[in-house]
C-alpha cells in the first residue's frame, strides 16, 4: 500500500521550500542576470562609470583570435580529462570489485584523492614534475627525454591533464563501484556457466547495467572539466606558458579580474555558460538514447 505525506497546513510546503529556492536564487540566477546585464556594458579603467554598448563585447570576443585558441585549448583538455578519468576510474572500479586481499585499504586510498582541493592537487604534481627539483621529472630526464611545463606549452598541458584526471578518478570510482555491486552476481554466473568469457560478460552485460551510471558520470565530469579544474590550472601553470593552458573558464578570470575588463569577462561568461548548456542538452539528446535503464 502507498504512503502519502499529508501537510496539515498549506503554507508547510512553501515554508520548506522557501530556503532552498531563496539559496537557489540569490546564488545562481541572481549573478547569471548579473553576468548577462553586464556583458552588455563596458567599465572605465577606476570602475567608476559605465557605458551601454550592446554587443560590442562580443563582437571583440568573436573577432580575438586568443578567444579560439582557448575554445580549442578548452576542447583538448576537456576530451583527454574525460576519457582518461572515467576510462581508468571504470577499470579500478572493476578490479576494486573483485575478490582481493586488502581491498578494504585498497579502495580508502583510491578514494582520498577526493578530499584534496583542487589548488592542492595541483601543488602536488607541480611539485612532482617541476623540471629541476620533481623527482618525477628527474627520472624523466635520466630517460633522455628533456621535461620542462614552465616552458613546453605541450607538456604544460600534460601535466594539467594528469593533475585534472587524478582529482577526479576518486569521484567516478565510487560511482562505478557502487554500480557495479548492485548488478546482481547470478546474471555474470549465468553467463559465465553459458561459456563467456571475462571481456564478453563485460561488455555485453556488465557495461550496459552500468550505462546510466556511465552517462550520469559522463555529464558530470564534462561540467568539472569546464568550472571545477580552474583551481589547477592556476596554481600549476597560471594559464601559461604563452597561454598554452588557458581555457575559457580561467580566460574569464584573467580578463576580469587581471586584465579589468569586467564587461568582455561577463560575456565570455555567458558563452561558457550557453556552451555547457548546449553540451549537455546534446548529450541528454543523443548519448541517453543508448542508456539501458
Amino acid at each position: 500500500m502507498e504512503k502519502r505525506v499529508v501537510f496539515d497546513g498549506r503554507l508547510l510546503p512553501y515554508a520548506l521550500l522557501f530556503p532552498q529556492l531563496l539559496i537557489t536564487v540569490v546564488f545562481f540566477y541572481w549573478p547569471a542576470v548579473q553576468a548577462v546585464w553586464q556583458s552588455f556594458q563596458i567599465q572605465d579603467a577606476f570602475g567608476t562609470s559605465t557605458q551601454f554598448v550592446w554587443f560590442e563585447n562580443y563582437t571583440y570576443l568573436f573577432a580575438n583570435p586568443d578567444y579560439y585558441r582557448s575554445m580549442l585549448t578548452t576542447a583538448i583538455f576537456s576530451i583527454l580529462v574525460t576519457v582518461f578519468s572515467l576510462s581508468l576510474s571504470l577499470l579500478l572500479a572493476v578490479q576494486a570489485d573483485k575478490q582481493i586481499k586488502a581491498a578494504g585499504a585498497y579502495k580508502t586510498f583510491l578514494m582520498w584523492p577526493y578530499a584534496v582541493a583542487p589548488a592542492i592537487a595541483g601543488v602536488l604534481w607541480l611539485f612532482m614534475f617541476q623540471p629541476s627539483l620533481g623527482m618525477v621529472s628527474q627520472a624523466i630526464r635520466s630517460l633522455g627525454f628533456e621535461w620542462n611545463p614552465t616552458l613546453n606549452g605541450n607538456h604544460a598541458l600534460a601535466l594539467v591533464v594528469m593533475a585534472a584526471t587524478w582529482k577526479q578518478i576518486s569521484y567516478n570510482f565510487l560511482f562505478f563501484l557502487a554500480g557495479l555491486q548492485s548488478i546482481p552476481k547470478s546474471v555474470i554466473e549465468a553467463a559465465a556457466i553459458d561459456g563467456a568469457r571475462p571481456a564478453r560478460r563485460f561488455w555485453t552485460i556488465i557495461f550496459p547495467l552500468l550505462s546510466p551510471t556511465a552517462f550520469f558520470l559522463l555529464v558530470v565530469n564534462i561540467v568539472y572539466v569546464f568550472f571545477d579544474t580552474f583551481g589547477i590550472i592556476d596554481s600549476v601553470t597560471g594559464g601559461g606558458p604563452a597561454q598554452a593552458t588557458t581555457t575559457l573558464v580561467y580566460k574569464v578570470y584573467s580578463d576580469g579580474r587581471l586584465g579589468g575588463d569586467l564587461g568582455g569577462s561577463a560575456a565570455q561568461s555567458v558563452i561558457l555558460m550557453i556552451m555547457v548548456i548546449g553540451l549537455t542538452a546534446i548529450q541528454f539528446r543523443y548519448i541517453e538514447r543508448r542508456v539501458q535503464y
